[in-house]
């Protein structure tokens, strides 16, 4: 098999596939193909209440890309309720040579300049693929997830990737498709471009739901 390659990995990617480990500490790493995949549809987004109030507070600092390395880190480490991580070094260093590609991307939530939550993950085309998220403060990862989903839906995106679904995104109108219905999805997605950088780092909050309204 030849070696595994950040742009060989975007192939992978593009065929459907995403990468995970045993656990952090393991060597190596395996393809996952889902019979079933979990999608968030930008169309559908659902932003509970609160989490709205919470958005349009401003109480994080958002950056784009700042410090992709340390969110893959963050996302990778220990936290209550998750002890452990399918992110090894193996992972995390094809995904930062994807960023240094242009071709992965993080949302970082900060408080009083301390990295408290954020997410990252894979754009290819018109496609999103959300990797994984991490918060050390209460919202602070749906407040990325609300901020992503504002930059995608004004960049013209069509597919954000959630992988598996979980009781965190049902609330915010994931679903499960069948892998067929997915790979169409994903050949429309790839087919079409999409401008990440649509809307500036330090958008305000009341200035993303405002995207997020006028685009739905």
């Amino acid at each position: 098999m030849p070696e595994l390659t950040p742009e060989l990995l975007l192939d992978i990617y593009a065929n459907g596939l995403f990468p995970m480990a045993e656990d952090r500490n393991a060597s190596g790493l395996f393809w996952v193909d889902p019979e079933r995949r979990g999608i968030l549809p930008l169309d559908a987004f659902h932003l509970p209440r609160r989490l709205a109030r919470t958005v349009r507070a401003d109480y994080f600092q958002i950056g784009i890309d700042q410090d992709f390395a340390a969110v893959v880190g963050a996302c990778a480490a220990p936290a209550p309720g998750r002890r452990r991580s399918w992110i090894n070094e193996d992972i995390a260093r094809l995904y930062i040579g994807l960023h240094r590609l242009g071709h992965a991307h993080s949302i970082e939530c900060r408080a009083e300049g301390e990295l408290v939550g954020g997410l990252y993950g894979v754009r290819l085309g018109a496609a999103f693929f959300g990797e994984s998220m991490f918060s050390r403060a209460r919202d602070a990862s749906k407040v990325a997830l609300t901020h992503l989903v504002a930059r995608l839906k004004v960049g013209g995106f069509r597919l954000l990737d959630a992988q598996f679904i979980t009781p965190h995104l049902t609330q915010f109108g994931a679903i499960e498709v069948p892998r067929a219905h997915y790979r169409r999805l994903l050949r429309q997605a790839l087919s079409a471009d999409a401008d990440f950088y649509c809307l500036p780092a330090g958008l305000s909050g009341a200035a993303v739901l405002q995207s997020i309204t006028q685009t739905s």
